[in-house]
This record gives C-alpha cells, structure tokens and sequence, in this order.
C-alpha cells in the first residue's frame, strides 16, 4: 500500500513513444486487503482494513476506506475513530506471502529480470522480452489481465525508461491502471509532483530544502549539484537529487538484492517501565532474528538496538562485533548492553528485572546487518572460544590428562597469563570474567518449549565452567531448535537464555 503523494494532473495521456522505455514497475494494490477480499468475496465494496491489536498500526486499507482518511501505518485505534464501520481483520502473513509467491510466478512468465521489492512491488527489465511482445505496455496490459482473472487482484503499472520514473508513475497510476511515461517527457512529468515525491525527500530534508527556497521539484532542479550538497549536507545525496529533479536514475534493475539486515520488533500492549519487559523481548528478537539468520546461510556483524518512547521518538544505537555472529546467545547480550547505552543506565543494570527504565518504552526490536554468506566467509575463533571450548573438553579428565591433551600447554608451571600454578591461572582469568565480562553473563540458559502459555519445559543448555553458555555448545544447540521449529512450527519452541516475561506481542 503506498503512501507517496500523488497528484491527480500526472494521470493522463504522456504520449505513445515507447523507444527505450523498458522498465516496468508493479505495485499490487491494497494489496494485504486486497488478499482478504479475494478469499472473502462477501467483502467486496467494503472498507477492509488491516490491523487489530489495540496498540498496532494499519498494514492496508482497502480503498473503500481512504476517503474515511485511513492509510498505513496509522495507528489501529485512529483509524477506528475515523472508521467505525470498517471491517478489520488480522494480519495473516503466511496467506499473503504465498499469493504473492503465486503472482511472482505469472510476473516470471514474461522474463526473469524481476528486482522484487517487496511482497507486492518489483521492477522488472522487459528489454530481452520484447521479441516476444509486441511493446513493455503490451505486457503490462498482459499482466494486469492474468493477475485479475487469475487471483482476483489488481496492480498499478509504470512504464518509463529507469526505476525512479517507472516508481513514480505507477504510484500515480493507482488503482488498477498503467502510466507510460516517454523518455522524452520524463523530466517534465517529474518536475509536476510534489516534492515529497522523489525518494529520500522526508520532513527534514524538505524543511532544510525550504530553507534554500526550495518547495518544487521544479525549483530543485534549478540547484546544481554543489549547491544541493550545502544544502542537503551530503554529496553523494547530492547527486541522486540532482539526477531525480530531471527525471534521471543511474540504477539498474538487479534481479538479485543481497539482503542487508535482518531484524524483528513487537509493540507492548503498554508501554514497558521495567528492564525485565524489555529485555524479554529483545530476547525473543534475538532468538527470531539468529534463527532467520542460520536458515539462510547468514552471520551478521552489526547488532542494532530500537526503541520507541512513549511520546512516539525514536532512538537507535548500533555495535560492530570483531566476529560476525548467527546465534541469539551472542546476539542477546549484545543487545542489552546497547540497551542500557540508549537509556543511560550503569552497564548490568537491565541485567536485574525489577529496574525500572528512565523513560517508558513503546516498542522494542533489533536488527542484525553487515551479513555475509556463511559458507564462504572464513572466521577464526577467539582466544576466549578456545578456552571455553577446551575447558569443556577438559571437564571430568584428570589434571595430568588435562595437562597432556591442552591445546595452550604451560612449561615448569608457567601459566599463559604469567607465573603461578594452574588453579591460580584459572583463579585470575574468573576475576578477569568478573570485571570485565558482564556481555557473557545472563542470568541462565535453557530452552522452554510450550503447547499452552500455561505450562513450558526448561532444558538446561550447555555452558563453560564458567557459567558462560559454550559457543560451539550453543550453536548445536540453537540448530536443534531450528530443526524443531521446522516440524512443528516457529512457536513450537523457544530460547531462554533468561525467564521470559514481558507483554509484548508475538502475533498480529
């Protein structure tokens, strides 16, 4: 459902020449409510809007209900007051994630030079197509036909000779219709839409561009390039600006995006006061987003932290880890100590779930970015990963076995960490872990798996003498969760590397 500002003026006959104009734009329309409509055909006329929780925002509204003024990303209880007799349903993500698996399919049946967007968005290079097809809008008719008659659903078409036009005349070509623009007349079409319009124009920049006189598409492409980086702070901005207020896209259509980050947020059925209610749900987000993470062959090295207050700010803090991760148990505690940076509380004290917070929380998530591909992107352990590792190789064995089979022998008593004995070493590396390693300290270990939300079983899962979960131990087992999941469902089992509690929701 796209909320860009359109303007009815750009809706006519731009002309007939096609020359060059090979790149298509589908944007499936309303298309969440679209979906519930096709199943439920009783629905049809009415105004269908997506979303119920009491504190969740709209997916999608079907265009019955945008004269009432409701659009995504509203919030649910808004668009209850301004629509009383709509119809709201929940989001059913599995549904619509498979309809849109099925119209991929009609959409691959014209060419396989498909950059998909979204479930329901994409740009598609029709140029290898066209020996097959007579003109890009021919198969733009073609698709908007077999995608109606075939799933009940309709989608907006932009024709245009690159991404940015081909974006923006679809979006104007809403609902259910198609917009060629000639390469000739794509500046003049550009410069007719309000400024909000052209990607990465949102109410700061506008307000700065204001500032320079600058309240047109117009009146951006009188700037040039060195006068919009002064007035946009960045260069590189800049140019992607300057090549937009002409109707310019240097991008290309890449049927492959390597994903960027992965991540998952929940909203509280109340704002959270305590460590403990937040904490239990970056826990389920780390759990959610290292699962995603191992299913597609990922690790990430960037953990990010979201939050939004009471008062609707936002606010995010990031880490770079040395060593790209794909568990929740490095992920997690990662987490909390972003956490507690956030909200200016002493590192540790979110560790302790009575804490109340400095500033009531709204929403909570993480995300995990810098991915790289797990099967080509070599890692070496860490000294401490060694350690953990042999320490639980050595559990059980005598002193002397222990002594022979140590991949870090010590000679005539000499510890690695200097003189002193064995037991001393191991003495002064737990002070060490006591001072300065809070990050490898949640308060226990265990995997709950529930078939009610009364009742759960907690296995302990395996840690170092420590105390510290066992990184090769972990992995193991967090696979074995995902083995689960993969039978009985993704709620079938969960992580506990702390008591769960919170009142987030994890549905919806």
């Amino acid at each position: 459902m796209s909320t860009s500002p359109r303007l009815a003026a750009v809706k006519r006959d731009w002309g007939h020449d096609e020359t060059g104009c090979t790149t298509l734009h589908i944007d499936m329309d309303a298309f969440f409510a679209s979906c519930e409509i096709a199943r439920h055909p009783e629905l049809k006329g009415k105004p269908v809007i997506i979303g119920t929780g009491p504190r969740s925002v709209v997916s999608a509204a079907s265009y019955e209900a945008r004269p009432f003024g409701v659009n995504s990303a509203m919030p649910t209880a808004t668009a209850r007051r301004l629509c009383p007799q709509g119809i709201f349903l929940p989001v059913d993500m599995a549904y619509y994630r498979e309809m849109s698996r099925r119209v991929f399919t009609v959409f691959g049946e014209v060419t396989d030079r498909i950059e998909r967007v979204s479930v329901d968005e994409c740009y598609m290079d029709v140029s290898g197509a066209l020996r097959r097809w007579s003109s890009p809008t021919a198969i733009g008719a073609w698709l908007r036909n077999e995608v109606a008659r075939t799933f009940g659903l309709t989608c907006s078409v932009g024709v245009a000779s690159n991404k940015l036009v081909a974006k923006l005349a679809s979006t104007n070509a809403k609902p259910n219709g198609m917009l060629l623009i000639p390469k000739a007349r794509q500046a003049e079409f550009v410069q007719m839409l309000p400024l909000r319009s052209i990607p990465g124009v949102g109410p700061s920049l506008g307000k700065r561009l204001e500032q320079w006189g600058v309240t047109t598409v117009a009146q951006l492409a009188e700037l040039d390039e060195r006068e919009l980086a002064q007035a946009c702070g960045s260069a590189s901005h800049a140019r992607s600006l300057y090549l937009a207020a002409r109707g310019l896209d240097e991008r290309t259509v890449t049927p492959y995006t390597p994903e960027k980050s992965i991540g998952a947020e929940r909203t509280f059925d109340t704002d959270a006061t305590s460590a403990d209610d937040v904490t239990s749900l970056l826990l389920w987000c780390a759990d959610t987003v290292a699962s995603t993470l191992r299913r597609k062959g990922l690790m990430a090295r960037t953990i990010t932290v979201k939050l939004r207050f009471a008062d609707l700010s936002y606010s995010t803090k990031s880490r770079t880890l040395e060593t790209p991760v794909t568990t929740a148990s490095a992920i997690y505690p990662q987490s909390v100590r972003l956490l507690e940076r956030m909200l200016g509380m002493a590192e540790g004290a979110a560790d302790h779930g009575d804490t109340r917070l400095p500033r009531s929380v709204r929403l909570a998530g993480l995300s995990a970015s810098g991915l790289a591909d797990v099967a080509t992107t070599p890692v070496q352990a860490s000294f401490d990963d060694l350690l953990a590792e042999e320490e639980v190789e050595n559990a059980g064995r005598s002193p002397s076995e222990r002594s022979a089979g140590s991949r870090f022998p010590a000679a005539h008593g000499q510890s690695m960490y200097g003189q002193g004995t064995r037991g001393q070493d191991t003495h002064d590396r737990d002070a060490r872990d006591q001072n300065d390693g809070r990050r490898h300290t949640p308060p226990s270990t265990s995997v709950s798996g529930s078939t009610s939300p009364s009742r759960s079983t907690s296995v302990s899962m395996p840690s170092s003498t420590h105390g510290t979960p066992n990184p090769k131990r972990m992995s193991q087992a967090e696979k074995a969760l995902d083995s689960i999941r993969q039978r009985y469902g993704t709620d079938a089992v969960r992580l506990g590397l702390r008591k769960p509690h919170g009142t987030h929701r994890t549905g919806d």
